[in-house]
């Protein structure tokens, strides 16, 4: 689904660059859960971005579903992103005076999807998290957890071709966090393919695999054998 190759992310300022990508090469298959961790600074927010098209690189290769970035303009981009991607914020993004249905329903008002089909694809989504009894509760009554879920459940609406997690846990308290990653680990066995950027170890290991970034370079790919949903189940 993602083969990246060589790719470098330089920002200049003045006579500054900054280097933010090195040199970092890695491919996604459709139906992984990936987590890109690293510390602060360390280019995983960067690199969230250019995948998730958002900026693109100053050097190196992309491809999305086989088709190179360079190869798309700025109006294609956008709608791939709108098509084929999910997102799922840090700090959910939701409209507090909306319900829980019209949140979930704003992706579909800029995609071709019919009108006579968004209720039924909202209602599967909002159910698919656990929240079909919320369905029409304003958004700002609801738990941080609950935010974050319908959250996930707007990023699913569209059924993207892929989900991107940034620091989805990072505005809870960790029972709200296991139950939101409780959620994403359930979709990806349903075989949703999801990149969740964190600096959580924990969050992390729910992953079936962890990058690791430190200064703009990948530090360590590797599969994850000891997942922390198999451990809370026990």
């Amino acid at each position: 689904m993602i083969n990246i190759k060589d790719l470098k992310k330089e920002y200049v300022e003045e006579e500054t660059t900054t280097r933010a990508l090195r040199s970092v090469t890695f491919s996604i298959e459709k139906g992984e859960f990936v987590s890109i961790m690293g510390p602060s600074g360390s280019g995983k927010s960067t690199l969230l971005h250019i995948l998730s098209f958002l900026d693109r690189p100053t050097s190196g290769s992309y491809t999305f579903l086989g088709k190179s970035i360079d190869d798309m303009d700025d109006r294609e981009l956008a709608h791939v992103r709108n098509k084929d991607m999910g997102f799922v914020f840090q700090s959910f993004n939701l409209l507090s005076r909306l319900t829980v249905y019209d949140n979930v329903e704003i992706p579909l008002l800029y995609s071709d999807i019919p009108p006579s089909n968004r209720q039924e694809r909202i209602e599967e989504a909002v159910r698919s998290v656990g929240l079909a009894e919320k369905l029409h509760t304003e958004a700002g009554k609801l738990s941080g957890g609950q935010k974050q879920r319908v959250a996930i459940a707007r990023a699913l609406v569209t059924d993207p071709n892929i989900i991107f997690a940034d620091e989805p846990t990072g505005n809870l308290d960790s029972q709200s966090g296991l139950q939101v990653m409780e959620v994403l680990d359930t979709l990806h066995k349903k075989g949703r393919t999801i990149v969740l950027v964190t600096h959580e170890t924990q969050t992390a290991e729910f992953a079936n695999r962890i990058i690791r970034i430190k200064d703009g370079l990948v530090e360590s790919d590797k599969v994850v054998t000891n997942r922390q949903f198999t451990q809370h189940l026990k």
